[in-house]
């Protein structure tokens, strides 16, 4: 099997730093948060690092390959087969969450502790750009964007698209693994983007709770994994396909009118919650990329389900946004 080297349990995550003090420390395209590279602008910044040359960027530049699917959670045989050259695989069900409680939800997230260990294990030093991608509408690199970003990493990019935008483009892949030699990265507090299960019952009565998940399962249709249908009561609805064209993200105008159809403007206290955290992550992804901001409840509609007591709400989403599409 071709290797590759690419040159330079415990607690709960606290919980401790603002948003503001990290979003100061992030790079700026045009005044504004860089968050999306194109494949070719990614081709550039990776031809540039390996050969040596000056790069925008004030250290390497690190591509993680973050697939995952619910159908196929284990994306690593896809990444044997082919990967963005030099990209480093994430496990998102093993480093991106931890194994917890039925009533911690499905993917609890990690402990400090474990997520540092795990990304120095994927090569990623202070002041590194890092880029991910996956190749299922940005699902999986959106949860590994919002951990590493509000963990105090503060360039990192979704690439535009994911993979198939980077093949579309006839760019190469490069087949096997990639062993990457261990980073030095340090890691913070999670930023206080994050709801309990009790303040996400407050928030939905107080501001705008959002339930990112497909309408049939807000409505309590149908629920292929969670032991009840339906969703936390005064939630909202805004799937996540809705914020997407294809595989890539919709303009930051569209990305506006969408949020504000469901109550979400400048200024409004509001979260995203989804099945199990993962989903929820590219709303948040979505909003920043609106210039708003979103908390997550990370246990999401899992844990909720799960918790003894907690009613249960059912019927038509209070909004209808698919006429805005």
């Amino acid at each position: 099997m071709r290797s590759i080297v690419v040159a330079r349990g415990a607690t709960p995550f606290p919980v401790c730093r603002s948003v503001a003090a990290i979003e100061a420390r992030r790079p700026r395209d045009n005044g504004r948060v860089a968050l999306l590279l194109t494949p070719v602008e990614l081709d550039v910044l990776l031809r540039a690092d390996r050969s040596g040359g000056s790069t925008p960027t004030s250290g390497a530049v690190r591509v993680l390959d973050v697939r995952y699917r619910l159908d196929r959670p284990d994306g690593r045989p896809d990444h044997l087969d082919g990967h963005v050259p030099g990209a480093v695989y994430v496990d998102l069900e093993s480093e991106l969450s931890r194994h917890g409680r039925a009533d911690e939800g499905r993917h609890p997230l990690p402990s400090l502790e474990a997520l540092q260990a795990a990304a120095r294990s994927w090569g990623l030093n202070d002041g590194d750009t890092v880029v991910v991608y996956d190749d299922a509408r940005s699902l999986g690199a959106s949860r590994a964007w919002w951990l590493l970003t509000r963990s105090g990493v503060a360039d990192v990019r979704v690439l535009d698209g994911g993979l198939s935008a980077w093949v579309a483009a006839g760019l190469p892949l490069e087949s096997g693994d990639v062993a990457a030699t261990a980073g030095d990265v340090t890691l913070h507090p999670l930023a206080e983007t994050v709801l309990g299960i009790d303040e996400a019952d407050a928030l939905a009565a107080s501001g705008v709770l959002v339930d990112v998940r497909a309408a049939e399962r807000y409505r309590g249709e149908v629920d292929p994994v969670d032991p009840v249908a339906g969703h936390i009561p005064g939630a909202v609805n805004l799937p996540t396909t809705h914020y997407m064209d294809g595989e890539r993200f919709r303009d930051a105008a569209t990305l506006r009118e969408l949020f504000a159809g469901v109550g979400i403007v400048p200024g409004t206290e509001a979260a995203a919650y989804c099945g199990s955290g993962v989903t929820a992550a590219q709303a948040v992804f979505a909003a920043e990329l609106a210039g708003l901001e979103l908390r997550i409840f990370p246990g999401s509609w899992s844990q909720w389900s799960n918790t003894p007591g907690r009613p249960v709400a059912t019927g038509p989403a209070l909004s209808d946004v698919t006429a805005m599409i």
